[in-house]
């Protein structure tokens, strides 16, 4: 039952945005704008198929920096999530830093990685771990303390170790909210990227936005939004196909009645 309520809301959900695509369609033929003002989806898609030759290059440099990102954001966060849950002291000196450094601007903090480390591909692969170590951390941190006290007591009780309590019981209790973690941090990854290439970069979409707004080939951003679009949605059903493939009772439990 619940499955099919999915599917009927998935449903709505594409059949809304193919109306307000076939509404940008019609408008722009209708009031006649011009397509260096704003191009049609028709053309849009287009522009992606006789450019991809082009585009290629710059996909591959995004998806490069966004996965290493990503996966040094899981490495740092993890760690730190289970320093800080080991050592209580430790969460109670930090989480006011982490909390605090998320009222940073990423967008000021990136051109100081490209006066530090130049414009390869390390400035670019910090933007992503900054922008995506934040709800992978929280989340973990949640995950950890949301444990049953009573079950941690009898546990220890019965003389468990610390290191026994975290494998045993806090991570497994914990892949849930690491899992809401990792799909924010997922879609983050690749816009994370694509702000680091716009502030500077030999190659990446982000460059190749810069490069197209500036000949005023909006066509061509537009098609760059769409491909960043499509990379992201398939970062983050990689994440979910991951948490089926680890907690298959989640998603039996998702689809019960």
């Amino acid at each position: 039952m619940k499955r099919l309520q999915n599917t009927a809301d998935n449903a709505a959900s594409l059949i809304f945005i193919l109306l307000i695509i076939l509404f940008w369609q019609w408008a722009t033929v209708f009031w006649k704008i011009k397509p260096w003002i704003l191009p049609p989806p028709s053309a849009i898609i287009k522009t992606i198929f006789t450019t991809y030759p082009i585009m290629l290059p710059h996909i591959l440099a995004t998806l490069k920096e966004s996965i290493i990102g990503f996966i040094l954001a899981i490495i740092v966060s993890f760690t730190i999530a289970l320093i800080m849950d080991w050592f209580p002291i430790v969460k109670k000196t930090l989480y006011p830093l982490v909390i605090t450094s998320q009222t940073i601007p990423i967008i000021s903090v990136a051109p100081l990685f490209l006066v530090w480390f130049g414009y390869d591909i390390l400035p670019k692969v910090l933007v992503v771990l900054l922008v995506c170590f934040f709800p992978i951390l929280i989340n973990l941190l949640d995950g950890l303390a949301s444990v049953d006290r009573e079950l941690l007591n009898l546990l220890k009780s019965m003389g468990a170790s610390r290191f026994n309590i975290i494998r045993i019981v806090k991570l497994p209790a914990a892949l849930p909210n690491l899992f809401s973690g990792l799909k924010i941090s997922a879609s983050y990854s690749i816009m994370g990227a694509v702000i680091g290439e716009w502030l500077g970069a030999k190659r990446g979409l982000g460059y190749y936005m810069v490069l197209s707004q500036r000949s005023f080939y909006v066509d061509r951003v537009f098609a760059a939004i769409l491909v960043i679009t499509i990379l992201s949605l398939m970062v983050f059903k990689g994440v979910c196909f991951l948490e089926r493939l680890l907690m298959p009772w989640q998603a039996i439990k998702g689809n019960e009645w």
